[in-house]
């Protein structure tokens, strides 16, 4: 799947448009930076409702191309400047976590790992 293919499953507006045709195969949802670091293994995408640039952050050391902001949440600008010099491109969903998370996964995007 492509980014672009997840604006049009999430109605999401684009925040910061990064490479939208950049392929997705896996994606992981969590408002808990700590837990995304110690058991998300090669995921692309990132959906939370956690809004600072520690979300940022541990997208890039976890080489992800897409952060969803779920709920519909106003991100803070400061956030998505952070993400435009690390090159991620930021989506806003008005879905909550479970929806989005549900969408994606019944359309094709896995949560890469054993059993998901």
């Amino acid at each position: 799947m492509k980014v672009r293919d997840i604006i049009k499953i999430l109605d999401a507006k684009v925040l910061l448009e990064g490479d939208l045709d950049a392929e997705v195969v896996t994606a992981c949802g969590s408002d808990m930076m700590s837990d995304v670091l110690a058991f998300v293994k090669d995921q692309s995408v990132l959906l939370t409702g956690l809004m600072n640039p520690q979300v940022v952050r541990t997208a890039e050391m976890m080489d992800m191309r897409c952060i969803i902001f779920v709920r519909g949440k106003e991100v803070d600008p400061s956030v998505v400047q952070l993400a435009d010099q690390k090159g991620i491109t930021v989506l806003q969903t008005r879905y909550r976590m479970f929806t989005a998370c549900g969408l994606l996964y019944s359309n094709g995007l896995r949560g890469g790992c054993e059993g998901a």
